[in-house]
């Protein structure tokens, strides 16, 4: 909940500007400007000589982009003389605010959550330990910690033994590829 809340009795008030920017009521719309074609025919367009008007019918230049058009006109934008900048709507305290200095303090706590983000699919998460001992801490640590060596170990011992099932899965393969080219 936060600290202060808009105003409700509070609104911007009519006069209010607040467009930085405005176009210049002085700049005007050259004459003519309408009327620049945006493409023009390409003057160095030159008729060809095979061209035959019965059949191909009558010949018109190549159309091409007017060096001249500048677009659709736009008046020319200039400061705001009446901006008076962003309104912010007035803060008042929050009626429904309150601090409470003892949120955090709790007798017993019966659960913990945990929100683990997982990257690899399959990681298994083991051993977690809420205490509020260091002694227990570092005594839970040490303990996981010898077992560590055995638990990569045995990791790698079963990482091989696949690897050597899959390179014997793929001898066996390549065998019976090798007898089924012999019997063609």
């Amino acid at each position: 909940i936060p600290e202060t809340v808009a105003a409700p009795d509070a609104s911007k008030p009519e006069d209010w500007v607040d467009e930085k920017r405005i176009a210049d009521p002085e700049d005007v719309k050259p004459d003519g400007y309408d009327d620049i074609p945006e493409t023009v025919e390409d003057p160095d367009a030159v008729k060809p000589e095979d061209w035959d008007d019965d059949l191909d019918g009558e010949w018109a230049p190549p159309v091409v982009d007017n060096p001249e058009f500048k677009g659709p006109w736009t008046p020319r934008m200039i400061d705001n003389p009446e901006y008076k900048g962003e309104w912010e709507h007035p803060q008042i305290d929050n009626p429904d605010y309150f601090s409470d200095d003892a949120a955090y303090v709790f007798e017993s706590i019966g659960a913990v959550g945990l929100e683990i983000w997982q990257v690899k699919a399959g990681t298994i998460f083991g051993d977690i330990l809420v205490t509020n001992s260091v002694d227990d801490a570092k005594s839970a640590a040490e303990k996981v910690l010898e077992r560590v060596p055995d638990e990569e170990a045995a990791e790698n011992e079963a990482a091989a033994a696949a690897a050597a099932e899959e390179e014997e899965a793929d001898e066996d393969w390549e065998e019976e590829a090798d007898e089924d080219k012999e019997e063609l």
